[in-house]
């Protein structure tokens, strides 16, 4: 392989994250902000890896007996691409493919259906992308899910063609007692316009969120808006690992209601997931 296609530092590293083989865990939780990774690694007890570049921040440790490691993706699909990539050439690097990852997203997300509470945890067993990361690799699954999407509705013709992905079954089934909703994710490339707020300029579907409120994949009710779920299910499949994307409602797109105590609910949720990874 060309130099210039896996960039790795004078170090050994890997180009963006400066992570070296055997720094990571089979066990992977990503989180989106740089300022969460220690809010879970504060819960570990002892840290042997801490290591930082521009918004990918990783720690490496130890929780009840079981090496952890969690890493920050900062926002969007886009740094997917990157940190899951590296992760898995890391593995490469390794000779250690036998063991796949399993990645665990703890984010935050926004529902757009009434039926759906604030402050309740939602895992996605599905993720449909708007960011269209998948459309670079040669992906095929849920194609004909993603066509009857598109027909059900001609608002889908004026938005570029989603992609569909989904969780691993395995941490579904390992997960679900946290859950108190099990849905539906749409992928965002964009927090404003691309979700369905006019800020500051019209936008194509006015109604955006109201239509995903509406609509299915494949019988299953669409749930809630994102930013990453989709590219990490996407890229995990087809690089032979397991991940699933949990979050926490902290806002209801219908209502418009906000929750009042965020960092406790994200907090709360951390906590759960940790025990069910060490227990379940």
């Amino acid at each position: 392989m060309k130099s210039t296609e896996l960039i790795l530092n004078s170090d050994g590293s890997v180009y963006h994250l400066a992570l070296k083989p055997g720094e990571v865990s089979d066990t992977v939780i990503t989180v989106g902000d740089p300022e969460r990774v220690g809010k879970v690694s504060q819960l570990f007890d002892s840290t042997e890896i801490k290591r930082e570049k521009r918004e990918f921040v990783t720690h490496t440790g130890m929780y009840k007996g079981k090496r952890l490691t969690v890493i920050s993706t900062g926002i969007g699909t886009d740094n997917i691409d990157i940190v899951f990539n590296e992760l898995h050439s890391l593995k490469q690097m390794e000779g250690n493919l036998g063991n796949p990852y399993k990645f665990i997203r703890l984010g935050t997300s926004g529902t757009v259906r009434n039926d759906v509470a604030v402050d309740s945890v939602l895992i996605s067993e599905a993720a449909i992308g708007f960011d269209g990361l998948l459309h670079f690799y040669e992906w095929h699954e849920g194609e004909k899910e993603i066509d009857a999407l598109v027909k059900s509705d001609s608002r889908f013709e004026k938005l570029p063609r989603p992609y569909a992905a989904f969780a691993g079954s395995e941490l579904i089934s390992k997960f679900n007692t946290l859950a108190d909703t099990i849905g539906v994710t749409v992928t965002a490339p964009g927090f404003y316009a691309p979700q369905g707020r006019s800020v500051n300029a019209p936008i194509k579907v006015p109604d955006f969120t109201q239509l995903l409120s509406q609509s299915s994949l494949g019988g299953k009710p669409i749930t809630n808006i994102e930013m990453e779920t989709a590219g990490i299910y996407g890229l995990a499949s087809l690089f032979g690992h397991q991940a699933i994307s949990i979050s926490a409602i902290l806002a209801n797109r219908s209502t418009g209601e906000f929750s009042q105590n965020p960092e406790k609910v994200v907090e709360d949720m951390i906590a759960e997931a940790l025990e069910i990874i060490v227990t379940g």
